[in-house]
C-alpha cells in the first residue's frame, strides 16, 4: 500500500529552485533513505511533506488523502512526522519530559503521556536515564531523544533528518538496529542520510537529490553503479567502496 505519493513538488527561495518537480511514493512497512550532496534540497523536501513549509506547485498524499499545504501539527495529527538534523532539546527539562512533548500531541492527559513517554525511551534506549536533565545527554543520547519525541507522536511514517550525523562508528553501529526496530514495531521510515554504511545496512530503495532534482532511484546495490550519481554525489573511492561491500555481502 502506499503510504506517501508526492507528485511534481517545487519550491524556491527567492530565485533558487531548492526542490524541482520531484516525485515519489513510499509504501507502508518499508526503510527507504533519500542520499544526495549537501544543498541538494532533501531537508527542504522533507520540510515539504511534514507541512513546515508549503510548495509552490505539486501534490502531497498521505494514506490516499490530500495533505498539500497542511500546518505540521496537523501532519503529525494524521500521521506523518519528522525529526531535525540539528537536535535542540529542552535543555531545562528531564529526557522524560522531552518525549511527553511529542505524546501530548494525542495524549492530553499528564499520566498517558508519562506512560508513553517510557515505552517510547525503551524502544530506544534512554529508559534509564528517564529522569536526567537533557542538557546532560551526550551527542548519541540527544540523537536519541530527538527520535524519541518524534515516536512519541505515534507516526505512521517517520522522516529521519541525518539520526546519524555525529555520531562516531561504534555509536553509529549501536543506532542501526534502533532504526531498523521502528520497522518492526510497524513505523514506516524515510531517512536522509549521508553515512552510506548505514544506507547500504538498511534501507531497501534510495532516491538521489541533487540540485533539487531526483537523478536517481533504485535499489542500493545498484547506487554505486549508477555514473549521474557518481558525478554528482559519490565519487569514484566512495562508489568503489560501496560495490565492493555490496560484493562482500553476498553469499
Amino acid at each position: 500500500m502506499t503510504l506517501l505519493q508526492v507528485k511534481s513538488l517545487s519550491h524556491s527561495f527567492g530565485g533558487l529552485k531548492a526542490v524541482q518537480g520531484v516525485s515519489l511514493s513510499i509504501q507502508a512497512g518499508s526503510l527507504t533513505a533519500l542520499i544526495g550532496p549537501n544543498g541538494a534540497g532533501k531537508t527542504t523536501l522533507f520540510s515539504l511533506m511534514s507541512g513546515f513549509i508549503k510548495p509552490d506547485a505539486g501534490d502531497i498524499f498521505f494514506k490516499g488523502q490530500a495533505i498539500t499545504g497542511l500546518a505540521a501539527f496537523q501532519c503529525a495529527r494524521l500521521g506523518l512526522t519528522r525529526t531535525f538534523q540539528i537536535v535542540q532539546p529542552f535543555a531545562a527539562q528531564t529526557v522524560r519530559e522531552n518525549i511527553c512533548v511529542g505524546a501530548y500531541l494525542n495524549h492530553p492527559h499528564r499520566e498517558d503521556a508519562m506512560q508513553l513517554a517510557e515505552k517510547v525511551a525503551s524502544q530506544v534506549g534512554l529508559s534509564g536515564v528517564l529522569d536526567q536533565a537533557s542538557a546532560q545527554l551526550t551527542v548519541a543520547g540527544r540523537k536519541r531523544l530527538e527520535l524519541a519525541r518524534a515516536l512519541a507522536t505515534e507516526p505512521k511514517l517517520l522522516l529521519l533528518d541525518e539520526v546519524l550525523a555525529g555520531l562516531n562508528p561504534f555509536e553509529i553501529q549501536e543506532m542501526i538496529p534502533v532504526i531498523r526496530g521502528l520497522v518492526s514495531a510497524g513505523v514506516t521510515v524515510l531517512m536522509i542520510e549521508h553515512v552510506m554504511q548505514a544506507v547500504m545496512s538498511l534501507a531497501e530503495y534510495v532516491w538521489v537529490l541533487s540540485q533539487g532534482q531526483l537523478i536517481f532511484e533504485g535499489t542500493p546495490a545498484n547506487v554505486s553503479k549508477d555514473n549521474k550519481v557518481i558525478e554528482a554525489y559519490l565519487g569514484q573511492g566512495m562508489a568503489q567502496r560501496m560495490a565492493q561491500s555490496v560484493q562482500g555481502s553476498e553469499p
